[in-house]
């Protein structure tokens, strides 16, 4: 198959998590704890998570089978449904009964909708998925506690007892607000979850169960648990953080996950997803590929040169095994002098360059003889180090390096050139080497030093220096060097504690080298290179070599700012360094990459290139009578008054008997614990008691609904009482507000297509054509819209194409301004007219409005907006077709009213010589007819708009 889309992106994407109903778009998705934010990226991973769930709980009811349909209207053919069922040809027959258990098959296989009840998150090593999955949790509280999901029990697994302590630490700072929040999370171990459940212990928090996933099993024995015993009728809400290994295993579990979890949801965090299944119920993808063009990591370069002379059996000189890691100190070196220029201008920037040496053996195997190839690799270190390197090969080494750069090669993931400085490689000698890598002046043997508290590490330096310059650490360090390296001094340490775990501080330890165990549970900012000797050939090695490469793309220019320097200068956040060093920080911002089989690591990368990154992204182009027209719109701004201190305050909408448990919460309970415990103002508390006496005016009492429990409605108290009220900021001429029609994503499998498409667009917007038709798409010329051509769809479900107007009662309202103007023509009774649609997602003109469900100010985007001159009149029309059974178009018309008036008196603005109007209609052809208080904003027919400005005139 070829690349597998991201299909659950693509259906949350296209909705706003503030349109979403109530709670859903109210939960708190930025703060984290005392010191402590979301990155923008975290926040919109969880805010696909939010609406993922919204969708399959609230517009799907659970319904797995209604929810796997929307996936097949967005893009899940025939062939990956195949790919992601499980066929009973594949799976052993004690797997395949034991999923007959818990699922129903279809014949000889089980349809993936029984696994859609779940989200992917495939984050980059380093993006903070711990802070997400916490967050995850508080999202999951909130939900149960309005009633808007079912209330489960919420399980955390994770593949490591040092990933378990990793959470336990972020919960601890989670929970440092626990006072302002009014709950903190309390973490229990699996084993506990019988005793918990028996005790029925309910505190003031969410309580989440925790355990190792690789001891979730279906057996007993020592920590191994039987998932049957807490398989909890298939009710968990379960985390699942990178446990994706791969194995036989690994995959089995993944069963007992999924049914553990069935009547619930799964959540899948991992760097590596390589399962079809994973990714395409990836819900936000922020791999490797994402990680790294978004700023937040090293550029990665894959070089040419590969190091088949490690593989023993392959007929390569001694010169060619020399010269690959000549090549590798060569660049260690040349990255070390840029360095320490860098330096020069300021002390603590960036990091001290570092190789990292990652091997597929380390012990002498018994059948074939080889020599390990940490071994080899070690003896062409010791070579070089004792000055056994003939000049000639030293050049030609330079020369390779330097003759792979000059083909200005480019970044992975990234389309910008790889950008060295010549003349540095070209002067460089061995004893540049020597000073720089070895920490010596002068050649010398190397010697061996075991720590003695731990058995894994081991340091080696040359006799003619005091530093070492290499670090070993694998299983056993002290066996490695007595079986393989004979004849070389061994000494112990005088240092008794783990130079691996301060490898940040020990700047002359140039070398690292490790075994495939050495992937993960660390963490620094040093590797510039990685060296994989004789890893990465077959395709079971490629989640080792992506997490790997995930460990060294980690950047830290200025401390506690993990972003490249130009990121950082975007931002303002480069404290001055980006324009004094900017030109020479490329290299050291780099991770260079060196393999056995260089296609082969290339194809690994190649795997992170999804086919969401694939899509084409069409421009179409301004009309050439809309850049001649004046186009207004309204613009608002944030005022410094709260909505309470307005005239006629925003009411606080509240069932009666919870505004009757606020008011006695507030008068009742002592001024400084409401202060302490909501981390409230004087002043706001002070307005917050008032406003109990004034109920009519800040209180608007309503049905009950969902059991909102009252220390979230206090919450929700403080928050509306804390709105700040926005107001109109005057008129301004149409820039980028509408970008839409510059972004029309288009993802169609075949070249041919395209290309048809495109030329069909260029057609109708050249004027050669003034329609035409591809699938189910309508192009067309409109004379009077702001943009060529008008892309309509006949079909809503055409998923193909983004940003076009194909909800149903757009296109209806299109194809009745259409008979209007073939009746009426161009409408004589004024100087010009033009109209563009909006959208929802990308532009940027909008209404705000209070929305009291989510208790909060948003932006009302309506459909379309239209621009009428006659005179000195100006008309600004937003029309928005929908039925009247819409919720909220009362809220919208309200603060419509707020700022212009009502519809058959509006208010007139005097701007640049126009006497400005602005009118909000919304369409319908519904026979349900809206109040009496609203009749004026309706239309059910183009017409009508055309004869009401008539009678505005």
């Amino acid at each position: 198959m070829s690349q597998i889309p991201l299909i659950l992106q693509s259906i949350v994407e296209d909705i706003e998590l503030e349109e979403l109903p109530g709670v859903w778009s109210n939960l708190d998705t930025v703060s984290f704890s005392r010191g402590k934010k979301l990155w923008e990226f975290q926040q919109e991973a969880l805010k696909n998570a939010i609406k993922a769930m919204y969708l399959y709980f609230k517009a799907y009811g659970a319904d797995k089978e209604k929810f796997y349909e929307r996936y097949q209207l967005n893009g899940l053919d025939a062939d990956l449904e195949r790919e992601l069922e499980l066929r009973r040809s594949k799976i052993k027959g004690e797997a395949w009964n034991l999923l007959r258990e818990y699922y129903t098959p279809d014949g000889d296989r089980i349809r993936f909708h029984n696994f859609i009840n779940r989200a992917a998150f495939w984050m980059a090593t380093g993006s903070g998925k711990t802070l997400l999955i916490v967050k995850l949790v508080e999202a999951l509280k909130t939900l149960m506690d309005f009633g808007e999901i079912p209330k489960k029990d919420i399980l955390v697994l994770t593949h490591r007892d040092d990933l378990i302590k990793q959470i336990k630490r972020h919960v601890e700072e989670f929970n440092e607000l626990a006072a302002v929040r009014g709950f903190r999370i309390d973490l229990v171990e699996l084993t506990e979850y019988e005793r918990i459940k028996r005790e029925n212990q309910i505190g003031n928090g969410v309580r989440v169960f925790y355990y190792r996933s690789d001891l979730i099993s279906d057996d007993k024995k020592e920590k191994l648990v039987d998932f049957r015993d807490y398989e909890n009728g298939g009710n968990w809400y379960i985390i699942l953080d990178e446990a994706h290994k791969g194995d036989k295993e690994e995959s089995k579990r993944q069963m007992y996950y999924s049914i553990m979890s069935r009547k619930g949801f799964l959540f899948n965090f991992s760097a590596t997803f390589t399962d079809p299944r994973d990714i395409v119920t990836t819900t936000y993808n922020f791999n490797l590929a994402k990680f790294i063009s978004g700023g937040y990591g090293k550029h990665i370069y894959v070089l040419k040169h590969e190091v088949r002379a490690f593989k023993e059996k392959e007929d390569y000189s001694q010169e060619e095994k020399q010269k690959i890691v000549l090549k590798s100190l060569i660049l260690l070196t040349y990255l070390k002098k840029i360095r320490k220029e860098i330096k020069k201008i300021r002390e603590d920037v960036y990091h001290e360059p570092l190789l990292l040496t990652l091997v597929n053996t380390v012990n002498l195997t018994d059948v074939k003889k080889e020599k390990p190839d940490l071994t080899l690799f070690f003896e062409e270190i010791a070579r070089i180090g004792r000055g056994d390197v003939e000049k000639e090969t030293f050049e030609r080494a330079k020369e390779e390096l330097l003759g792979e750069f000059s083909e200005n090669p480019k970044l992975e993931y990234e389309d910008m050139e790889i950008e060295i400085e010549r003349s540095i490689i070209e002067n460089l000698t061995l004893e540049d080497i020597l000073k720089h890598v070895y920490n010596a002046e002068s050649f010398g043997s190397v010697e061996a030093i075991i720590i003695p508290g731990t058995k894994r590490e081991a340091v080696f330096k040359l006799k003619t220096s005091d530093k070492p310059f290499a670090l070993v650490r694998i299983g056993d360090a002290a066996k490695w060097i007595g079986e393989n390296l004979t004849g070389y001094e061994v000494m112990e340490s005088y240092e008794d504690r783990s130079i691996f775990e301060d490898l940040n501080n020990r700047e002359e330890i140039s070398i690292l080298m490790g075994s495939r165990a050495f992937y993960e549970g660390w963490d620094s900012n040093r590797p510039n290179i990685i060296l994989f000797i004789n890893i990465g050939v077959r395709t079971d090695a490629r989640k080792f070599v992506l997490q790997a490469i995930g460990r060294g793309v980690r950047i830290e220019p200025i401390k506690g700012k993990r972003k490249r320097l130009q990121a950082l200068y975007k931002e303002g956040k480069d404290e001055g360094l980006f324009k004094r060093i900017g030109k020479r920080i490329q290299p050291l911002e780099t991770l260079f990459v060196v393999g056995t089989n260089r296609n082969a690591l290339s194809e690994v990368m190649a795997t992170l290139k999804t086919e969401r990154e694939a899509q084409e992204t069409l421009e179409l182009v301004v009309n050439t009578n809309a850049r001649e027209k004046p186009l207004l719109i309204p613009v608002f701004r944030t005022s410094e008054k709260k909505l309470y201190q307005d005239r006629n305050p925003q009411k606080f909408y509240v069932p009666e008997h919870l505004f009757n448990l606020l008011r006695e919460y507030f008068t009742s309970t002592d001024d400084r614990v409401l202060v302490v415990q909501n981390n409230l103002s004087p002043t706001l508390l002070a307005k917050i008691r008032m406003s109990f006496n004034e109920k009519d005016r800040y209180y608007h009492i309503v049905r009950e609904s969902a059991k909102i429990p009252l220390e979230v409605t206090v919450q929700r108290l403080i928050s509306h009482f804390s709105l700040n009220a926005e107001e109109l900021n005057g008129f301004k001429d149409l820039e980028g507000e509408i970008v839409h029609f510059k972004r029309i994503k288009v993802s169609l499998g075949r070249k041919d297509e395209l290309k048809e498409l495109k030329e069909k667009i260029e057609k109708v917007s050249s004027l050669r054509s003034a329609e035409e038709r591809f699938k189910d798409l309508r192009i067309k010329h409109v004379a009077n819209h702001y943009y060529l051509p008008l892309i309509l769809s006949e079909d809503r479900k055409a998923d193909y194409i983004k940003h076009v107007i194909k909800t149903e009662s757009e296109v209806r309202f299109i194809e009745d301004l259409e008979r209007y103007l073939e009746k009426k023509g161009n409408n004589s009774d004024v100087d010009w007219w033009m109209f563009s649609k909006i959208d929802e997602h990308l532009d940027s003109i909008y209404i705000p409005y209070y929305d009291p469900e989510a208790n909060r100010v948003r932006k009302f985007k309506p459909d379309f907006v239209f621009w009428f001159k006659r005179g000195r009149d100006y008309f600004i029309v937003f029309v928005d077709p929908k039925g009247t059974a819409h919720t909220g178009f009362e809220h919208k018309v309200d603060w419509f009213r707020r700022f212009f008036g009502e519809a058959d008196s509006p208010r007139i603005f005097e701007h640049k010589g126009f006497r400005i109007r602005v009118l909000l209609y919304f369409y319908t052809v519904d026979r349900n007819r809206p109040s009496d208080a609203y009749r004026e904003y309706w239309l059910d027919s183009v017409e009508s708009l055309f004869n009401r400005l008539k009678e505005l005139a």
